[in-house]
């Protein structure tokens, strides 16, 4: 008797740490799928103000603070934006001292904890830009959902859809170009945002259950005038719109995607969250396949089988993006050669392309989307 029960021991042992393993995926696997909605993202490092002087900034020196271009600066009930870094601004070794354009709200004083976010602007579209907009509710899969619309002439809405560590403010970033285009923009809320319903499971799916709120803002507009619809999408918000392009039952009215930073690889950005939040090394692989599981059936990496649909898209990406890596966006636009054009953006993090450089963002945006007016 005595192999049999050192057997069942054995067993017991094995069962028992699966299941803790299992356990412990599970809960690693919540540090990436609950990433709470309009806050920075982990992979962001926390950097310190050291000092501030009249239009200018001083930060600890990272690789982020030297980033070129024009970010929003956020912390504990405070919000400011900063511009390029003055290298002719006096500063020592340890410290980066970028132009401060505005403080939005709160105190920025020496030993303030802070991060950049793509975010420049606090608020809605009237009281952010003072661009006339109406608050709006439209009927989705798990209830109303919240929205913002900004009128404008033509018969071609643009429906903006924030991603991962963003709210709906992120979309005010290119509101005003596509105002000043005269587009018609609804910036929809979905599941699991503020003042939106919550997914049943309380996760975020990466954009493979939400992009049925895109499909319902698709209805929305095309109820309310839209002849058309371009999705511009950030991050999962990218993801929602090049699923809604190729499963609404109302695909045929998309005349364009722009996909902004696009969450194409569930692994790479699951296992980069959970890095992240400071997950243990070796639950990494764990957590990533908790977290898969819990997406579904449409958690599992497209790889080799994703595809562009029949309309015009515009990728934007860079080797910066630590989140969703862009070689797979390359490779979905090298797939597609006739419909896809690839603009390369440098020194840039995740979901935030247009940071790096506004003007030539916003020009290669006006170049595309002028043939879908």
């Amino acid at each position: 008797m005595r192999p049999v029960k050192a057997t069942a021991l054995a067993v017991s042992a094995a069962v028992a740490a699966g299941a803790a393993s299992v356990a412990a995926g599970r809960v690693v696997s919540d540090t990436a799928l609950k990433a709470p909605p309009g806050r920075p993202l982990p992979t962001e490092p926390r950097l310190t103000v050291h000092a501030t002087a009249p239009g200018r900034l001083t930060l600890t020196r990272h690789l982020a603070a030297l980033r070129p271009g024009t970010y929003g600066v956020t912390g504990a009930d405070v919000h400011a934006v900063v511009g390029p870094v003055l290298p002719d601004a006096p500063h020592d070794a340890d410290t980066v001292v970028r132009r401060l354009e505005r403080v939005s709200y709160g105190t920025l004083g020496a030993g303030t904890a802070v991060r950049l976010t793509p975010n420049l602007h606090v608020g809605d579209p009237t009281t952010a830009l003072g661009l006339a907009h109406t608050d709006v509710r439209f009927p989705g899969e798990l209830g109303a959902l919240p929205g913002w619309f900004v009128p404008g002439a033509r018969r071609t809405w643009v429906i903006a859809v924030h991603g991962l560590g963003a709210g709906r403010e992120h979309a005010l970033n290119v509101l005003g170009f596509l105002h000043r285009r005269r587009f018609p923009v609804l910036v929809p809320a979905y599941r699991g945002d503020e003042g939106a319903p919550r997914s049943p499971d309380g996760l975020n799916h990466l954009g493979t259950t939400e992009w049925r709120d895109v499909d319902a803002a698709m209805r929305y507009a095309l109820g309310r005038g839209a002849d058309r619809v371009v999705l511009l999408g950030w991050s999962t918000g990218a993801a929602m719109a090049l699923r809604a392009a190729t499963r609404s039952g109302l695909a045929d009215r998309v005349s364009g995607l722009v996909l902004d930073s696009p969450v194409l690889d569930w692994r790479t950005t699951l296992r980069s969250l959970a890095s992240a939040r400071r997950a243990p090394g070796a639950l990494l692989p764990l957590a990533v396949r908790a977290a898969l599981g819990r997406l579904g059936d449409g958690g599992q990496p497209p790889d080799d089988d994703l595809r562009l649909p029949a309309v015009p898209t515009l990728i934007v990406h860079g080797p910066g993006d630590t989140v969703a890596p862009w070689a797979l966006s390359r490779r979905l636009a090298a797939r597609a050669p006739a419909l896809a054009t690839f603009h390369e953006v440098h020194d840039a993090p995740h979901g935030a392309m247009w940071n790096a450089d506004p003007a030539a963002y916003e020009e290669t945006l006006r170049r595309f989307l002028t043939p879908l007016m």
